[in-house]
C-alpha cells in the first residue's frame, strides 16, 4: 500500500466557523500562499457567493498561481430540482476552481430530519450534483457529512451513499465525523470496512475535535487505508475544532513513515503556525505540540542537565525538524545548570564554580517568590545576568516621575506623564501624553532619551498584560506586568511586579529601554549640556 499522503487545508472555510475568527480576503489569500509555500496539496478557499469576500478570494487566487488545488465547497444539490439549474454548483464552476468539495448526507437519521426527503432522493441528489460537476472537468471530492454516525446507525444505507458517489465519478470519498463524537477504534474499524467493501477507491477523512480526540482518528484513519486528511492549521473550526494539521503532518511524517509534505517544508511548519495565528488574532497556545513556544521548553534543573548531554534524553523529535527550537527556561525551579545553558544562549560567560552563579539562582527564585516570571521576560532575565556578570553599563538614571490623569464630563480621559532622568550627567525633564498612563510613561521615558541615543525612533511597545497575583486583596493586590517591545529586527519582553500597577509597568518599561540600549552610545554630536536638559520639553 502506497504511503503517499495528501493534505486537505480547511482553514479559510471550516477554520473561520470557529468562534472569534474572522478573515478579510486579503487575510485569506496571505494564508494561502503560506500554505502553498508551506506543501499542503489541497486549499480550500470558502463558498462562492456566500459571501463578498469569498468572491473576492477565489478571484485573486488565481494571479497566484499556486501549487496546492484551490477548491470550493459547496453542497449537494437541492430535492427534487435539476442539477444543472442548482445555483450553489453552478457558482463552484464559475469560481473557476480545480476542485469541489461537495457535501452530502449518509446518515439516514439526517436524510429524514434535515433534508425531508426518501433516502433515495438523497442518492440521487448525490449522483446527479457529482456527476454535473465532473462534466465541467473539476475534480470532485465528496464529503460524507455524518458518515460515522450514520455507518453505527445505519451501515446499509452509509456505504451506498458512499457507492453512489463513487459510481457517479467522485474521485475521493471523504469519511466526516462531523460531530466529533468516535473514539480512535470505531474510526480503524469502519474505515477497514469501507475499504474492504468499496475496493479500490481513494478515501479521505475529516475529524472534528468534540472528545479531543481529532488527532487520534484522523491518524486511525489514515493507518486504515485513508490516503486524504481533511483539517485546520492550530486546529481551528466549529465549537471544539477540526483536526489540527500542525500534530497531524508530523505525527504521520516523523512517527509513522507516511511521505506527507517532505523534510525541508515540515521545518516551515512553526512559522507557518505562528504566522496563521498571528493573521488570525488567535493566541497561539503555548504548550502547543510541535509548534508551541513551550513544546520544547525545559524548566526542571534534572531536565535542563541532561538534554545539554543529549537532547533526546527530554525531546521526542528534533525541534528543529518541526521549525521550532529548544529552550531552557530560568524559574523558582532552576538549577545551575538552566542558569549556564541560558547565559550562553544569551552569549555571556559565565564560570560554573564561581559563587556568582549560584547568588544568580537564588536571586531569581527570591524574586519568582515575589511573583516575577522570567520565562516569558527574556530580556529582563538578560539584565539581570549580565547585570550579575558586571557588564551593564548605564546609560540613564531614574530620578522621579509623575502623572496627571483629568476627566472632564463629556470627555475622554487625558493621561499626562513627567519624567525626570539624569543622562550622561544632565538632568532631564521631559513631558508627554498618552493613551493612558502607561502610554503616556513610554512617551515620555523614551521622548527623554531619543536625543541621546536615536535607535528608541525605531522602538514601539507592541504589548501589554497585567495579571493579579493575589486576587483575595481585591484592587490592593499585586501585580505582574509584561511588556512586548519591537523595533525593525526583533521583539523583546521585560517583567514588573509591584502593588502598584503604574510602578510595574515603569518597571517593565524601563528594563525594555535598557535591552534596547545594550551596546548603544551616546550621540555624541550633543553638547555637554543639551538645550532640553535645563528644562521642560513640550510635548
Amino acid at each position: 500500500m502506497s504511503k503517499a499522503l495528501s493534505i486537505f487545508d480547511t482553514t479559510l472555510r471550516d477554520g473561520t466557523q470557529g468562534e472569534g475568527i474572522s478573515l478579510s480576503a486579503d487575510d485569506k489569500l496571505k494564508i494561502a500562499k503560506k500554505l502553498d509555500h508551506l506543501g499542503v496539496h489541497y486549499i480550500e478557499g470558502g463558498i462562492p457567493g456566500s459571501n463578498s469576500k469569498d468572491i473576492e478570494f477565489f478571484r485573486r487566487v488565481q494571479e497566484l498561481h499556486l501549487n496546492a488545488k484551490i477548491t470550493a465547497f459547496g453542497s449537494t444539490r437541492r430535492k427534487d430540482s435539476i442539477a444543472h439549474e442548482d445555483a450553489n454548483l453552478n457558482r463552484i464552476i464559475e469560481s473557476g476552481v480545480q476542485a469541489a468539495t461537495l457535501v452530502g448526507k449518509s446518515w439516514d437519521f439526517h436524510v429524514h430530519t434535515a433534508l425531508q426527503t426518501s433516502l433515495e432522493e438523497n442518492l440521487a441528489m448525490i449522483a446527479d450534483s457529482i456527476a454535473y460537476l465532473k462534466q465541467k472537468g473539476l475534480e470532485v471530492i465528496f464529503d460524507a457529512e455524518h458518515f460515522f454516525d450514520g455507518y453505527k446507525h445505519n451501515p446499509e444505507y452509509a456505504v451506498a451513499v458512499m457507492k453512489k458517489a463513487s459510481e457517479a465519478g467522485a474521485d475521493w470519498l471523504v469519511m466526516c465525523d462531523t460531530n466529533g463524537g468516535s473514539m480512535p477504534g470505531e474510526v480503524q474499524s469502519i474505515v477497514s470496512s469501507l475499504k474492504e467493501q468499496l475496493g479500490d477507491v481513494q478515501l479521505g477523512i475529516h475529524t472534528h475535535n468534540d472528545c479531543e480526540l481529532a488527532v487520534a482518528n484522523a491518524i486511525s484513519a489514515v493507518q486504515a487505508g485513508a490516503r486524504q486528511i481533511q483539517g485546520t492549521m492550530n486546529g481551528y473550526g466549529e465549537r471544539c475544532g477540526n483536526a489540527n494539521l500542525c500534530s497531524v503532518i508530523p505525527n504521520l511524517q516523523l512517527k509513522l513513515g507516511y511521505e506527507v509534505i517532505g523534510d525541508e517544508k515540515l521545518s516551515q511548519l512553526a512559522n507557518t503556525a505562528r504566522y496563521i495565528s498571528e493573521i488570525a488574532n488567535v493566541h497561539l497556545p503555548n504548550n502547543q505540540p510541535y509548534v508551541g513556544s513551550s513544546a520544547f521548553a525545559h524548566k526542571g534543573g534534572i531536565h535542563v542537565s541532561a538534554i545539554l548531554r543529549d537532547s533526546r534524553t527530554y525531546e521526542h523529535v528534533a525541534p528543529e525538524s518541526v521549525g521550532n527550537k529548544q529552550r531552557v527556561l530560568v524559574s523558582e525551579l532552576a538549577g545551575q545548570s538552566n542558569v549556564l545553558s541560558k547565559a550562553k544562549e544569551m552569549g555571556i560567560s559565565f564560570d560554573p564554580d564561581n559563587n556568582r552563579t549560584k547568588e544568580v539562582i537564588q536571586k531569581i527564585k527570591d524574586l519568582e517568590h515575589q511573583g516575577y516570571q522570567f520565562e516569558g521576560a527574556d530580556a529582563s532575565l538578560e539584565m539581570l545576568l549580565r547585570g550579575a556578570n558586571g557588564e551593564i553599563e548605564e546609560k540613564f538614571v531614574f530620578e522621579s516621575f509623575k502623572m496627571l490623569v483629568e476627566k472632564t464630563a463629556g470627555k475622554p480621559v487625558v493621561s499626562e506623564a513627567f519624567v525626570k532622568l539624569n543622562v550622561g550627567g544632565s538632568s532631564v525633564y521631559t513631558a508627554a501624553e498618552g493613551n493612558g498612563p502607561v502610554n503616556a510613561l513610554d512617551n515620555a521615558l523614551r521622548k527623554a532619551l531619543v536625543t541621546y541615543f536615536p535607535r528608541l525612533k525605531e522602538m514601539h511597545l507592541s504589548d501589554y498584560k497585567v495579571r493579579v497575583l493575589d486576587e483575595k486583596d481585591a484592587t490592593a493586590a499585586k501585580v505582574r506586568v509584561l511588556i512586548e517591545s519591537r523595533d525593525m529586527a526583533s521583539s523583546w519582553n521585560t517583567v514588573g511586579v509591584s502593588e502598584n500597577v503604574i510602578e510595574a509597568s515603569w518597571e517593565a518599561l524601563v528594563d525594555s529601554i535598557r535591552y534596547a540600549l545594550l551596546g548603544e552610545t551616546y550621540n555624541e554630536s550633543l553638547s555637554e549640556e543639551p538645550e532640553q536638559s535645563h528644562g521642560l520639553v513640550n510635548h
